[in-house]
């Protein structure tokens, strides 16, 4: 009996296992949502600071990047962009957060992607870790209260940028 004890304690790991290879990350809801966003102070690449303090009674968009993360990152750089100009008049702000990328490298895809809105590194990751980031990207919508109201992991596209900001828009202040 306990020559069959060591190899049948093994099966529920493997099950496990097999398990958690199945789960795609994307499904697994945050449990953020709908708790207040972590508060921030970033000194962004040109050298000025950007926190979430400053930035409260706006809509505030938060993405994770880096500059190695292909293609993901580069698809979506286009689209907060374009985003980044179509509201930044309508009391919406989109803060970049580089997570584990050299500084050069960032500039480079800040520059390559003319990205206008704030873009900051996180060099000892604390912004990441307050997130719970483990990938990039990642998105952060925030509601101008300063609660997560979604968090995309995955390229943000212009229609999932436009919905889920026209929605937080229309909600009272």
């Amino acid at each position: 009996m306990w020559r069959w004890l060591i190899p049948l304690s093994v099966v529920p790991v493997l099950g496990l296992l097999a398990y958690g290879f199945r789960v795609n990350p994307h499904d697994i809801p945050s449990p953020l949502v709908g708790r207040p966003a972590a508060p921030f102070v970033l000194r962004t690449f040109d050298g000025t600071d950007v926190s979430l303090a400053s930035l409260r009674g706006r809509v505030v968009v938060l993405n994770f990047w880096a500059s190695w993360c292909y293609p993901a990152c580069y698809e979506e750089a286009p689209a907060l962009e374009r985003s980044w100009r179509a509201y930044r008049d309508r009391e919406v702000s989109v803060v970049g957060v580089a997570i584990q990328d050299q500084p050069d490298a960032a500039r480079k895809f800040i520059a390559d992607f003319s990205l206008s809105f704030p873009n900051a590194p996180d060099p000892d990751g604390k912004v990441s870790v307050e997130y719970g980031v483990y990938g990039v990207p990642e998105t952060f919508f925030i509601d101008r209260a300063g609660r997560i109201r979604l968090k995309q992991t995955g390229a943000v596209s212009d229609d999932l940028f436009r919905g889920e900001v026209e929605t937080l828009l229309g909600e009272p202040a």
